[in-house]
């Protein structure tokens, strides 16, 4: 029987559990165990936090984003400047323009020019001059790599300290940025963007923001192009400190005559104060604030263990000093002049680095300076602003002293003594006396002083005067120039003929333009004090003109042989040694018992003469001893009347302080007119009209017995001389007037004429 499939259907309940049929018990279902999350945020706050979770996200994004891209630029860059950066030697020589040095008559450095110069490397530098740079400038030099956010972070937190914005004032820059700063940052000048180089450096120095910027990239180029030595060496020869020096060979030979390499702590604490402000701290400029400066960074040095206390103590008290020639600063007015006159592409202009040989000589310089400064001190009142001006030289041209003014401690102003062109005044009557004195006539003739009328174009008539109104009749040549007659000069310098006069004061050396009215002879034309004196030094050597000169030799650097040498000296004769021998015997007259008797130096011989212009603006006295011949002119630089000043006053007792000054210790030499030709012929100064004489030997017979024919024929006149006539007082033009007529002339005359030519010939 089949067993039943399915389930059975039941209708009640068994009395009996059929376990066969009963389910498998149901297992119980896990227990769900529910976490308890906390509340999320809802409302405003969630939508500020999810606000501000985003703008960190843009911003986190944007700036490494940003920072990537400012990286990638400043990379480019750097790798363009590391591209255009030459070797580093190169960089070495900064200078718009060459040097000049200046060495005096003894060999001595006595001023610069141009900005001075001398290339070395580091390691040729004294250690201790390093670590001064470095301690003043940038102490991590050699742990950056050109910028230093740090530096950058506390000039800023300083300049705001100090009230100033965060990048005015300090600016954090590196030493590598420094140097590219004084680099331009690979800029050339270019003529036509800036008016002149200075223009250019003023740009390249100036401090921008974006000219900060460009600093970096070049700076990072810096330094993966050079060494750290490079850059420092490259930094030592460029920088400017003051008093026209570049780089610190150039400054340590200034300041201290000493090379580089051996300064001491004091010395380099000093030049490494220039950096901050050359001019201001400038030693020659103010010692005292420079040394001040110096015990600054003697004492960061101090702080970064270059020095210890005992070598820090040692070095404040012995604070660096200037050697003698800067401490002089001698000749300012000398090198402006030589600056001036030379060729413009040897001295203003060079290119190159020259040394000059002069003829400069700082003890009379010096001396000079002295007697002008007493003469100031004791006879002029205080608040005058009377200017003067001072020139000596030697006879043959060489310039020895030049002052353009009462400050004598100065360079690059207005030289007076060389750039003033004023009136002459009676310092012009000599070159009169030499025309007539060449024409025949002789320091005895006689010639009138009394009132004299010229008529001059225009119908106008002019009447010169004396100084003092009063005439004095019929005087000798001798007697109107020492006493600086008008009158009397302008009949001579009309007898003689104003072309003579204005040929003679050429070739003297007067270049100036020459009037040729009638006032010529009393001084009306202008020249420089400089002109003045070499025309006087034509007088004192003989006749025979000479070019006032300083330039002794001049070499470029480097080379063995002198590129050019001396620039002046002696000319060609203007009037015989006979005319200005007796020329110089009037002019001792001068001083003798002339208006110019303030200007004797004892039993020295001296001869001179006085100056004054109308209205007193310009007083002038010029003359010489043997030795020197030396000019000085008084006036106002607003060409205002001085008060109460004549050529005979003030000017001729500076002339003689001067003169005191110079000849101190040297003997006292007789005037002569020794010529440069060597003919040997002298004129003596003894009696009242000088003799002609020979200092030649006894080979030389012509000149002897010329001379006694010379001399029979003064005495056979009598030492009283010939009367030069009155010129006419009709005078058209600027044509000289005829010769006037010499009264009681006899055959000796023309023979004396005539023996004057061939001795002058």
């Amino acid at each position: 029987m089949k067993r039943p499939t399915g389930t059975p259907t039941r209708t009640g309940k068994s009395p009996v559990a059929d376990k066969r049929s009963q389910p498998a018990p149901a297992k119980a279902k896990p227990r769900r165990v529910t976490r308890h999350r906390k509340p999320r945020r809802g409302g405003i706050l969630g939508w500020i936090a999810g606000f501000v979770t985003l703008i960190w996200r843009i911003i986190w994004g944007s700036v490494w984003r940003l920072a990537m891209t400012v990286a990638l630029i400043i990379g480019a860059a750097s790798a363009y400047f590391y591209v255009s950066l030459p070797e580093a030697s190169e960089l070495f020589d900064g200078r718009a323009r060459g040097s000049v040095t200046m060495l005096d008559r003894d060999g001595r450095v006595f001023a610069w020019r141009g900005e001075t110069f001398g290339a070395v490397a580091s390691d040729q530098i004294a250690p201790i001059l390093r670590e001064a740079v470095l301690s003043t400038e940038d102490r991590r030099f050699y742990r950056h790599l050109g910028v230093s956010p740090r530096g950058i972070a506390s000039a800023v937190r300083i300049n705001m300290a100090e009230g100033r914005g965060p990048l005015e004032g300090h600016g954090g820059s590196t030493i590598t940025q420094q140097v590219a700063k004084l680099l331009c940052l690979g800029e050339t000048f270019d003529p036509t963007r800036f008016a002149n180089e200075a223009e250019f450096e003023a740009e390249c120095r100036s401090g921008g923001i974006w000219r900060k910027i460009k600093e970096i990239p070049y700076a990072f180029a810096m330094e993966a192009k050079y060494s750290k030595d490079e850059i420092l060496s490259i930094y030592m020869n460029r920088s400017y400190l003051g008093g026209g020096a570049r780089g610190f060979e150039a400054a340590s030979q200034r300041y201290f005559n000493t090379p580089a390499s051996q300064v001491n702590a004091s010395q380099a604490a000093m030049l490494a104060g220039l950096l901050t402000a050359p001019s201001r701290y400038a030693p020659t400029a103010d010692l005292q604030r420079s040394q001040e400066r110096a015990n600054v960074v003697l004492g960061l040095m101090n702080e970064e263990g270059y020095l210890d206390d005992q070598e820090l103590a040692q070095a404040r008290a012995n604070p660096a000093t200037l050697s003698q020639a800067a401490t002089a600063r001698a000749g300012g007015y000398f090198a402006d002049w030589l600056m001036e006159s030379g060729p413009g592409f040897l001295t203003s202009e060079t290119t190159e680095d020259v040394t000059i040989t002069t003829t400069f000589d700082q003890r009379i310089q010096r001396a000079a300076e002295r007697a002008l400064q007493q003469v100031f001190d004791e006879k002029v009142k205080d608040g005058s602003t009377a200017e003067a001006a001072v020139v000596v030289m030697s006879a043959d041209g060489a310039v020895r002293a030049v002052i353009g003014g009462r400050d004598t401690r100065v360079n690059g102003v207005f030289n007076r003594a060389t750039q003033a062109k004023r009136q002459t005044g009676s310092s012009f009557k000599p070159f009169v006396y030499a025309a007539g004195l060449e024409a025949g006539f002789s320091p005895a003739d006689r010639i009138e002083d009394g009132p004299l009328t010229i008529r001059i174009p225009g119908g106008r008539n002019w009447q010169p005067q004396n100084y003092s109104r009063n005439y004095r009749g019929m005087v000798s040549l001798t007697t109107s120039l020492a006493q600086s007659l008008n009158t009397s000069t302008i009949r001579l310098q009309e007898a003689v003929g104003r072309d003579q006069v204005i040929r003679v004061a050429r070739d003297f050396g007067i270049v100036s333009n020459l009037t040729t009215s009638p006032s010529l002879g009393l001084g009306a034309s202008e020249a420089t004090l400089l002109e003045l004196t070499g025309a006087y030094a034509g007088i004192r050597n003989g006749g025979t003109s000479v070019a006032p000169y300083g330039l002794v030799e001049l070499t470029v650097q480097g080379d063995d042989r002198p590129l050019m040498g001396q620039t002046g000296g002696f000319g060609e004769r203007v009037i015989s040694q006979r005319a200005a021998g007796q020329l110089i015997y009037m002019m001792q007259q001068v001083i003798s018992s002339g208006t110019g008797t303030r200007a004797q130096l004892g039993d020295r011989p001296v001869a001179g003469k006085t100056g004054t212009t109308s209205s007193y603006r310009d007083a002038w006295f010029v003359g010489f001893t043997e030795q020197y011949v030396t000019g000085v002119w008084m006036g106002n630089d607003d060409n205002t009347p001085l008060t109460g000043v004549t050529g005979g006053g003030l000017p001729a007792e500076i002339w003689q302080a001067v003169m005191s000054e110079i000849h101190d210790g040297l003997p006292e030499l007789a005037l002569s007119t020794v010529s440069p030709d060597g003919s040997g012929i002298i004129m003596s100064s003894g009696g009242s009209t000088p003799q002609v004489v020979t200092s030649g030997s006894a080979d030389d017979p012509l000149a002897a017995a010329l001379a006694g024919v010379m001399n029979s024929v003064e005495q056979q006149n009598g030492g009283g001389g010939r009367v030069i006539g009155a010129p006419s007082t009709e005078v058209t033009g600027g044509a000289p007037a005829t010769s006037g007529d010499s009264a009681g002339a006899s055959s000796e005359d023309a023979l004396s004429r005539a023996l004057q030519g061939i001795l002058g010939n």
